[in-house]
């Protein structure tokens, strides 16, 4: 019993002695953690989506507090989050542009052709790696949603004709999409732009239809300077290349596209026409306005009247009639409507 007691007293002794001392290592060797990291870390989003090229949101707050990232580094905390980051490290912050993802095809099932079925793992990569997928078309988009999964925000889905739908509200610009897509057919553009053309197939004409009915063919309309005068739209090789600064000046270039190749999420209000005001343009063979307007049956010839004949319903706001017409009969909109535009 003395031996037990003895033993007891002994173990509870050292355990006191050996507590004591991994409290005072505890204590004297505590590694401090930088109040400002756990503040950075408090206004996160929270996601650990890696966009920033952290391992996580704990990980980004220490970087930023160190100097190895930048505030605006956190895409899905937006300008809000990096100014909220500045005003604790005493760091003056840019605005940052929100950036969102775009899919630049529409070929899916009902438009592009297919060279056979593909019934193996559910999975882009997976797919291109046989045979460079099972779609005619080789730069378009495989329709296997390996995108889609890799969002952290819910922002897409893959809609009925197997395509990745992007929903703009939700959507971060974080990117991980962009890297998820074996064909690099996903972009991130301003959040603001409305208008981008959705093909990235360098083929031209006849071979570009043979895959798909939608893709690019080249044409070059859309860049026209008549067309797109303010050369937001030029061409890099057989694709249109967009410069991303207004929404009106790429509009009438994505509704001149005879393939329908652009995605148009927005709308003008449409022009103000004055028929008494217009002369018909007697010296040519119809009016300048009915050439120039890139909306089928948006403004018409009337050989008998010798004037053009406007549909306001068709009208899309480009405002190209205003600079053609000789003697004034177009007006923006904007100088009797307050509206500036309407998304679609």
């Amino acid at each position: 019993m003395i031996t037990v007691v003895a033993s007891v007293a002994i173990l509870g002794i050292a355990g006191i002695i050996f507590g004591a001392l991994l409290a005072f290592a505890a204590k004297k060797f505590a590694v401090k953690v930088d109040s400002r990291i756990e503040g950075v870390n408090a206004i996160l989003p929270g996601a650990n989506c890696g966009a920033c090229g952290a391992a996580g949101c704990f990980s980004f707050a220490e970087s930023v507090v160190t100097g190895k990232l930048d505030p605006t580094a956190c895409i899905p905390g937006k300008s809000e989050v990096a100014q909220k980051i500045g005003e604790i490290l005493g760091l003056a912050v840019k605005d940052t542009v929100e950036m969102r993802a775009v899919v630049h095809c529409k070929g899916g099932l009902k438009e592009a052709k297919k060279r056979f079925e593909y019934f193996g793992i559910e999975d882009c990569t997976a797919a291109e790696l046989l045979s460079g997928g099972n779609k005619a078309c080789i730069y378009g988009c495989l329709g296997l949603g390996s995108c889609v999964r890799v969002c952290p925000f819910n922002a897409m889905i893959m809609n009925d004709n197997a395509l990745p739908e992007i929903f703009p509200d939700l959507c971060t610009g974080c990117g991980l999409c962009v890297k998820a897509c074996p064909r690099n057919i996903i972009e991130l553009i301003p959040k603001a732009q409305k208008v981008y053309i959705a093909c990235i197939n360098p083929e031209k004409g006849k071979a570009v239809k043979e895959v798909c009915e939608v893709g690019c063919t080249g044409c070059t309309l859309c860049a026209n300077p008549k067309t797109t005068p303010s050369g937001d739209i030029v061409m890099d090789g057989n694709l249109p290349k967009i410069r991303y600064t207004d929404n009106k000046n790429l509009i009438a270039g994505a509704y001149r596209c005879a393939p329908n190749s652009f995605v148009v999420e927005i709308t003008f209000p449409p022009v103000n026409y004055y028929s008494e005001v217009c002369n018909g343009c007697p010296d040519q063979p119809k009016a300048l306005c009915t050439r120039i307007c890139p909306v089928k049956n948006c403004i018409t010839f009337e050989a008998q009247a010798k004037k053009a004949v406007f549909n306001k319903d068709l009208c899309v706001g480009c405002e190209l009639c205003i600079a053609e017409c000789p003697v004034g009969a177009f007006e923006p909109a904007l100088k009797t409507e307050g509206i500036e535009y309407v998304l679609k």
